[in-house]
């Protein structure tokens, strides 16, 4: 009996958890990346703007869109955690980013690799702040 539990077979999912420090967004999609299974924001489950990008709205942001993908057959998923990035934008992701992942793995779901995807630039586009930078 205690064999067959074991034996439970993995579906896997990616969540693509976008987090910055306005807002946080979990996006749960198939393995091949192409088709949405569940996607939520902390700014659909608070009403104060300046709540979106809290620890508390991702968890629960988390718990709807794991509940979404649970019940469309996903129990196991790998985390790609993006930051803004870019040339302008920091490369560090919000305070969303860890609560997000530790309510996924709560809710039973199985968590693969965790992944940083934030767009890193390869000297781009000219950063703001002029020739001597930004004076304060």
């Amino acid at each position: 009996m205690s064999e067959k539990n074991t034996k439970k077979e993995l579906r896997w999912g990616i969540a693509h958890i976008y987090s910055s420090y306005n807002n946080t967004i979990i996006h749960i999609t198939d393995i091949t990346g192409t088709e949405t299974i569940a996607l939520s924001s902390g700014g659909q489950v608070v009403k104060s703007d300046r709540l979106e990008s809290s620890p508390t709205a991702a968890m629960v942001a988390a718990k709807r869109a794991g509940e979404t993908a649970l019940d469309k057959g996903i129990n196991a998923l790998h985390v790609k955690i993006r930051a803004p990035g870019g040339h302008n934008g920091p490369m560090n992701p919000g305070p969303g980013a860890q609560a997000a992942v530790r309510a996924l793995s709560r809710m039973g779901l199985r968590i693969g690799i965790i992944q940083d995807v934030t767009p890193i630039p390869h000297d781009g586009c000219r950063k703001k702040g002029g020739k001597r930078g930004r004076r304060v």
